[in-house]
């Protein structure tokens, strides 16, 4: 996941902060650059820009995609089931938004990538660093 986001947010504008950014804050600079080229694209489609709305919403795509890719599927794991399937939600808004300029389908989507950053910025350091820690040990075979 970590170098398919940092690929992620790099193609969509992010700089040098993807590559030094820990997992748990490339997964917070994705959700930020998510929510802000929905933003702009709502503003693009309430302006009938359609040039801005496309290239935005092609990029919320493509991070939303990373995000989605990015979840460990061989967790059995209803948050992680849960998670796959609201990014393949917002997924389906964002083409419904590029194909019908249903401003509507924008909205949805912020409200999921809201209320999902909400709950990831709330996660304490403490289990972020157990997580980083159990994976680490994994990932050496320990």
């Amino acid at each position: 996941m970590y170098k398919k986001g940092v690929n992620a947010y790099q193609s969509v504008g992010g700089r040098d902060q993807a590559t030094t950014a820990d997992p748990y804050q490339l997964i917070q600079m994705l959700m930020n650059g998510a929510l802000q080229k929905l933003a702009i694209s709502k503003g693009a489609m309430e302006r009938k820009d359609l040039e801005t709305k496309s290239e935005n919403l092609t990029k919320a795509l493509s991070i939303v995609s990373a995000l989605q890719e990015g979840l460990d599927m061989t967790v059995d794991s209803e948050v992680v089931n849960n998670m796959f399937d609201l990014y393949d939600y917002m997924k389906r808004q964002i083409i419904e938004a590029m194909g019908e300029n249903k401003l509507e389908a924008v909205d949805n989507c912020l409200l999921v990538m809201r209320n999902l950053k909400e709950g990831w910025d709330a996660i304490p350091v403490e289990a972020r660093n157990q997580a980083f820690a159990q994976r680490d040990q994994m990932a050496v075979g320990g």
